[in-house]
C-alpha cells in the first residue's frame, strides 16, 4: 500500500522553475513541499504537432530561447499559483484544481498557461501518494499494465523527411506479460535498423526516437515495419500489429489533403487507408482527417470502425466538449489524453470517465518534446486505460516511461487481450 500524506497535512511552498526538455526548448518542473518536506516534484511536457484547441502553453517570446522561454509560466506558480494552493491539504486533488481553473478565469489556461497549472496539479498529485502512484490513482480499483503502442518509424513534424504519416507504430499485444511485449518491440525496434541500413536508409532519428528516413511513398514506411516485425521472429498481426499517427491536420490546406505529391479529398484518403486496413495488420490509426473536417471522420468510423480503432487526438484534444460533439456524431471509437492538452489532472480524469461512458478506447500518451517524467505510466495503470503511447524503445526521455512500467509489472500482472 502506498504511503499516504497524513490527514491534515498543507501545503508549504509551491516552486517552479525552467528544465530542458527533450527538444532542447524550455518546459516548466514544479516542487510541491508539504509540512516543510519535498513531498512531490513534475515536469511538463510539450508537443510540436499540436491541435488548434489544446489549452495554451504560454511561451515568453522575444530573442531569449527563440521565443521559447517559460519564464512568465515560472512566475505564474511562483506568485498567483504559490499563494493560492499554500495551506492546502494536497490529498484534496479537485479542490486543488478547481482553484487553479477559477484562478486561471479562461476556457483554455490562457492567463495562466496550461503549462504552470499542469505542473502545479501534478506535483500535488505526487505530494499526495509518495508510495505507488498508480494505486493512489486507481483508488485501490482494478488496474491493469498497457499495451504499448511503439513509434519505431517517424515522419511528419516529429521528422526531417518527406515523409508524410507522423508515426508508424507497433503494438505487441499478443503476449501474456508486458516484460515480453517491451522485448519484442525492443527487437522489432533494432531489426528495422538493421532492414534501413542494408537499403541505404538508414539517416537520423525523430523527435521521439524513431528512425526518420526518406521513402518514395507513405506505404513503404508499413511494408518495412511488417518486414522488420518478421525479422525479429513475430507473426504480424497475431502477436504483434501496426499503428499509425497520421496527424493529418499537418498536411490539410482545409479543402484537400497533401499526402504523396497529391492534393487528394477527406473521401480518397478514407478509401487509402481502406486498402492499407486490407493489405496491412493495422489496429489502430490516429488523426486520420483534419481537427475540424468532422465529416470525413464520421463517415471513416461509420465505414471502418468494426475493424479498426480510430483514435482522435488533435480532433478532441483532451477537451470534454469536443468530445461530447464527437461522441454524439461518431466521429470515432478512441480518443488520446494527453495531460497538457487540458491543464490539470482533475479535468483529464473526468474526460477519461466521459469516454468509458461512451464505450471509447482511451490511450494514454506523451508528447513529443518530454522529459524524464514518468507519471503516464503510472497514469496508464491507474486509470486501467489499457493503452499508452511513449515513443520509441530509446533516449531517457522516452525509455523513463517504459521502466517504470517494469517496475510496476512486478506488482501489477495483467497485460489486456486487446486487437485479438
Amino acid at each position: 500500500m502506498p504511503v499516504e500524506v497524513p490527514m491534515g497535512a498543507a501545503i508549504s511552498d509551491i516552486f517552479a522553475r525552467a528544465i530542458i526538455d527533450s527538444r532542447g526548448n524550455p518546459t516548466v518542473e514544479v516542487d510541491c513541499y508539504v509540512d516543510g518536506s519535498l513531498m512531490g516534484r513534475a515536469a511538463v511536457p510539450s508537443g510540436a504537432s499540436t491541435g488548434t484547441h489544446e489549452a495554451v502553453e504560454l511561451r515568453d517570446g522575444g530573442d531569449r530561447w527563440m521565443g521559447k522561454g517559460v519564464q512568465e509560466a515560472v512566475n505564474n506558480v511562483n506568485g498567483p499559483i504559490r499563494e493560492a494552493l499554500i495551506g492546502m491539504d494536497p490529498s484534496n486533488q479537485r479542490d486543488i484544481d478547481a482553484l487553479l481553473i477559477d484562478l486561471d478565469g479562461s476556457d483554455n489556461k490562457g492567463v495562466l498557461g496550461a503549462n504552470a497549472t499542469l505542473g502545479a496539479s501534478l506535483s500535488c498529485l505526487r505530494a499526495a501518494s509518495h508510495g505507488d502512484l498508480w494505486n493512489h490513482i486507481g483508488q485501490d480499483g482494478q488496474v491493469t499494465l498497457p499495451v504499448p503502442l511503439m513509434n519505431i518509424l517517424n515522419g511528419g513534424a516529429h521528422a526531417e523527411s518527406n515523409v508524410d504519416v507522423q508515426e508508424f507504430m507497433v503494438v505487441p499485444h499478443g503476449f501474456e506479460e508486458f516484460s515480453d511485449a517491451l522485448r519484442a518491440g525492443v527487437e522489432i525496434y533494432h531489426a528495422l535498423k538493421s532492414t534501413l541500413k542494408q537499403e541505404g536508409l538508414l539517416g537520423g532519428v525523430g523527435d521521439e526516437g524513431g528512425f526518420a528516413p526518406n521513402l518514395p511513398r507513405n506505404e513503404e514506411g508499413l511494408r518495412l515495419v511488417k518486414e522488420a516485425i518478421e525479422r525479429a521472429g513475430y507473426s504480424p498481426g497475431k502477436q504483434v500489429s501496426i499503428a499509425l499517427d497520421v496527424a493529418a491536420q499537418e498536411f490539410f490546406d482545409g479543402t484537400n489533403y497533401h499526402i504523396d505529391g497529391a492534393g487528394i479529398s477527406g473521401a480518397e484518403l478514407g478509401h487509402i487507408y481502406s486498402k492499407w486496413l486490407d493489405d496491412y495488420p493495422i489496429v489502430s490509426i490516429e488523426d486520420p482527417f483534419g481537427e475540424d473536417d468532422w465529416d470525413s471522420w464520421v463517415e471513416f468510423t461509420s465505414r471502418e470502425g468494426h475493424r479498426v480503432q480510430i483514435v482522435g487526438d488533435d480532433l478532441y484534444v483532451t477537451n470534454p466538449k469536443r468530445l461530447e460533439k464527437g461522441i454524439a456524431l461518431g466521429a470515432s471509437n478512441a480518443i488520446l489524453i494527453k495531460l497538457n492538452q487540458i491543464g490539470t489532472f482533475t479535468e483529464t480524469m473526468d474526460v477519461i470517465g466521459k469516454s468509458r461512458e461512451a464505450g471509447f478506447g482511451t490511450i494514454i500518451s506523451h508528447r513529443s518534446g518530454e522529459t524524464s517524467d514518468d507519471i503516464i505510466a503510472d497514469m496508464a495503470v491507474g486509470t486501467n486505460s489499457m493503452q499508452i503511447k511513449t515513443g520509441a524503445p530509446a533516449r531517457s526521455d522516452r525509455t523513463s516511461k517504459y521502466n517504470q512500467l517494469l517496475r510496476i509489472s512486478e506488482k501489477v500482472v495483467t497485460y489486456p487481450d486487446l486487437f485479438q
